[in-house]
């Protein structure tokens, strides 16, 4: 979605701000050395930080010393001798008077996850959360969340985080995808596991790479700057343009006072906007507040009683009143519907009015969603409420930060860069929704390989096993095969960079949902990135992979395609085989009959006498499709095809 951009005034200061951190006389470690930390096992673990320049810095562990000398900056660093994994250890780092005690340190293997909002995505919000939060009793998995931070340029230390136990009080809070992950890991691989959840929602792939991972140079990293205020002070001339100057406090919301919920005020002035529709796409491309008013009438008889009012999904905040009654509201939860019980004391007979105060952050803000989704519910009955409301702008942020996660570099800088000394064991990844568009969901294959190929690089700890998942499906399934699907693009992208040696990819084409891109299902996710670690990071000889295209042969109008990893070829509903469309030379996709023989799949339609090109799984949300594997793993998504 469009992203407001602050005023080059508050982009330059919040530059300034994220300049590297002045190292001062205290001694300090870098927040990954921390209470609950897991250590890498059978590695040489740094540990490093800051002090006084010159000062001498000793580190003992387990009884056992180390020492090293601040550099001229105050950089410091001492590394401990590889170990076997076990604990809990305890750790003590001095300097000049200063003392650091660091406690219930584990010697493991430690997982970097990283990617956009399905990584970002907690237990809490995932399916069965409460029953999962409340079983969870994992003290030897522990998750270190990396603050969504960002730089112009790479930065040593991270902005923020502290090791935490998975249990009760603090699993709802880890990355979904990287705990199912641990915890099915575990199971055989009986070591403490860390995880660096280091992600964040709606990222596209550049802000996570290097510029040389990008092929640019400094010159190429200042014109993102120069691009960046460009964009910046375009946004603001456009929102003057459409609202005028407006104040830099909410007018709306007086000392607590809710001036403009308030039934009698004249909003005769205000704007109109479709409701549900996110507010950049009613062309209102800001973070910050704005409140909504509409209204519904009540008889006499109906205001006796109370009603439910629904008001959709909102981001990221809201506060609703109902003639100026609060009857609720919800903070910094952007992905949850709306529905607030109005009491009879709140309401009179006719006209009665809604006002919704919307505070964004960031991406994409306001009511949005189905239009069913708005309604007042009067005994029993559903009133729709979607259709023109009253619009009006309380304040606008300059939350610079908000839309950094689109820019390319500066999630590498300061949320991966401060991580490179630490030694993993291998790297989880979800992400592409961002980059599934036409044009780039091809470049994204170049772009993830070389992602990865520098990451290892930077990291100097070897071609580390690198996981990811493909993207599920999602959005309407297709009538008819489509044979432009950016997803379909993309996820062949991702597939494509499993030519790069020691990778793997969990394929949940089963696992989405057609109206929410982000699949509540995470445990399977996690089920098999643990099945593909398990054979890539650890080799054992487990089936991680469904199905995978090898070739085909094309005879007697039929196409007769050979699969890897076809053992007890299979679908899952023991239906007729589905997902496959099959084209002729003039390239026009129809969905084809297919049968099952062996480890083949013979593949024909008597629309296409002559078949040259098959696809299967081939569209945004393949929801039909059910080659399975006995392993119970779906075929990834192919095309025979280059076109």
């Amino acid at each position: 979605m469009l992203r407001y951009r602050c005023p080059l005034g508050a982009l330059f200061a919040a530059v300034a701000m994220a300049a590297p951190i002045e190292v001062s006389a205290q001694l300090r470690a870098s927040r990954l050395i921390g209470d609950g930390m897991v250590m890498q096992r059978s590695a040489r673990v740094p540990v490093w930080g800051w002090a006084k320049p010159g000062a001498r810095v000793s580190v003992t562990f387990d009884g056992r010393r180390y020492s090293g000398t601040a550099d001229t900056a105050g950089a410091w660093k001492v590394t401990l001798p590889a170990m076997k994994a076990g604990g809990p250890h305890a750790m003590t780092i001095a300097s000049a008077g200063d003392t650091l005690h660091v406690g219930d340190i584990l010697v493991g293997d430690v997982w970097v996850a990283s990617g956009q909002s399905n990584m970002e995505w907690v237990v809490a919000n995932s399916n069965d959360a409460a029953r999962e939060i409340a079983a969870a009793n994992e003290p030897q998995i522990r998750q270190f969340k990396v603050p969504q931070s960002w730089a112009w340029s790479p930065e040593a230390d991270l902005a923020g985080g502290s090791w935490e136990r998975a249990d009760p009080a603090h699993v709802g809070n880890f990355t979904a995808v990287g705990y199912f992950f641990a915890r099915d890991l575990r199971r055989t691989v009986k070591v403490p596991i860390g995880i660096i959840n280091t992600s964040w929602g709606g990222s596209r792939i550049e802000p996570w790479m290097s510029p040389r991972a990008l092929g640019t140079d400094s010159a190429g990293v200042a014109k993102v700057i120069a691009d960046e205020n460009a964009l910046a002070q375009k946004a603001i001339n456009e929102l003057r343009a459409k609202i005028g100057d407006v104040a830099d406090h909410d007018p709306g919301l007086v000392n607590g006072n809710a001036v403009w919920a308030d039934p009698a005020l004249d909003q005769s002035a205000w704007a109109s906007i479709e409701t549900p529709k996110t507010w950049e796409l009613a062309g209102y491309s800001m973070d910050g507040i704005a409140w909504y008013r509409t209204s519904f009438d009540l008889t006499p008889d109906e205001a006796k009683s109370g009603v439910t009012l629904a008001l959709g999904m909102i981001d990221d905040s809201d506060d609703s009143w109902v003639n100026g009654h609060r009857i609720g509201g919800m903070q910094n939860v952007w992905n949850v519907q709306r529905r607030y019980e109005v009491p009879a004391t709140a309401l009179v007979p006719g006209r009665n009015v809604i006002a919704v105060r919307v505070e964004d952050t960031g991406g994409g803000g306001g009511i949005y969603g189905e239009p069913d989704s708005l309604y007042v519910q009067v005994g029993g009955v559903k009133r729709p409420l979607a259709g023109s409301w009253r619009f009006k702008v309380g304040t606008i942020s300059a939350n610079v930060s908000a839309s950094m996660n689109q820019v390319p570099t500066v999630l590498w800088n300061k949320m991966v860069h401060p991580l490179l000394p630490y030694p993993i064991k291998g790297a989880l990844w979800y992400q592409g929704e961002s980059n599934a568009y036409p044009g780039a969901a091809f470049e994204y294959r170049t772009q993830f390989a070389n992602m990865i190929t520098d990451w290892r690089k930077r990291w100097g700890v070897g071609a580390f096993p690198f996981l990811w998942v493909q993207l599920a499906n999602y959005m309407a399934p297709d009538a008819a095969p489509n044979p432009n699907s950016a997803w379909a693009m993309l996820r062949e992208s991702q597939t494509a960079t499993l030519a790069l040696p020691h990778t793997g990819q969990a394929v949940i084409i089963d696992l989405g949902e057609t109206n929410d891109i982000h699949p509540k299902n995470k445990q399977d996710v996690g089920k098999r990135l643990a099945l593909s670690a398990r054979k890539v990071a650890y080799g054992e000889a487990v089936v991680y992979s469904g199905p995978t295209y090898r070739s085909h042969t094309v005879r007697g109008g039929r196409v007769t395609l050979l699969l890897n990893n076809a053992n007890g070829l299979h679908t899952r509903d023991a239906g007729p085989v589905r997902g496959f469309a099959i084209a002729g030379a003039d390239r026009s996709f129809v969905w084809a009959n297919a049968t099952i023989v062996g480890n083949h799949v013979s593949v024909w339609s008597d629309k296409v006498p002559q078949p040259v090109a098959v696809r299967y799984a081939w569209g945004d949300n393949p929801l039909d499709a059910n080659l399975y594997n006995a392993a119970g793993l779906p075929a990834t998504p192919f095309r025979t095809d280059r076109w």
